[in-house]
């Protein structure tokens, strides 16, 4: 990635990279969770390296770690989607909600198709645990004065071809590519006076690996201000008892 090529097209090792110089930033504490969280957003949709390069221009190694300008074809591994692409038939077809609310999320399994309706309602497919029955499943989402969120993780390649009358799909993560074997998710149906919302996000897993990292990072800074022999900051030994303590 560099100033003079923004327009070029965003590998999918190019986003990698930004997304390791963010998480970087998060264990040192340069950026909450929340802004960790929006600008991993941001990295998954941008297309160019002209969207790629204000995500980590701040951070010290925002120029030095970009992405170098690569006109052949790099190579990736499959990574860790073969195991959750399981085959066989889904944990449920659909989900229904009148004047309530469904949701799905966790360990389960997506089915090739799996429809939902909401009226005066709402739901929420949680992908981020997810196995799959096949590389490709189907999503068919009826809002009817009602509302859906579907979350995914990152790597999955996500379509989305529903329409909204006075209502509306989200396209955000729409045509953002996937991971080398990683499963595709295409969201269709229609809503009215509703709407279908698609957001990625970390599973949470990762999110508590990341906040522990952050915070063992932070003791470790506290206590390298410490000297050798186990002193405070104002050269207190913390285990002697003064009088009067």
């Amino acid at each position: 990635m560099t100033d003079d090529a923004p327009e070029l097209r965003a590998s999918d090792a190019d986003r990698e990279r930004v997304a390791e110089v963010l998480r970087d930033a998060l264990a040192e504490g340069r950026l909450d969770m929340a802004e960790f969280e929006e600008r991993l957003d941001a990295t998954y949709r941008a297309r160019t390296y002209g969207e790629l390069a204000p995500i980590t221009r701040d951070l010290p190694v925002g120029r030095v770690a970009a992405p170098p300008v690569s006109l052949g074809k790099e190579s990736a591994g499959a990574g860790d989607w073969a195991p959750r692409i399981v085959g066989g038939e889904g944990t449920s077809r659909g989900a229904v909600a009148v004047m309530s609310a469904f949701q799905r999320k966790g360990r389960w399994t997506v089915p090739r198709q799996f429809t939902c309706f909401s009226f005066w309602g709402g739901g929420e497919l949680d992908l981020r645990e997810a196995d799959f029955a096949a590389p490709e499943v189907r999503i068919d989402c009826w809002a009817i004065m009602g509302g859906m969120n579907i979350v995914v993780p990152p790597g999955v390649e996500v379509v989305v071809r529903g329409i909204g009358i006075m209502g509306g799909f989200d396209h955000s993560e729409d045509g953002v590519p996937g991971d080398p074997g990683a499963p595709r998710v295409i969201v269709s149906g229609f809503a009215f006076w509703g709407g279908v919302g698609v957001e990625r996000k970390l599973p949470r897993a990762e999110r508590r690996r990341l906040r522990e990292e952050r915070r063992q990072d932070r003791l470790e800074r506290e206590a390298g201000r410490r000297d050798p022999h186990g002193r405070g900051l104002h050269g207190r030994d913390p285990h002697r008892r003064e009088l009067g303590d």
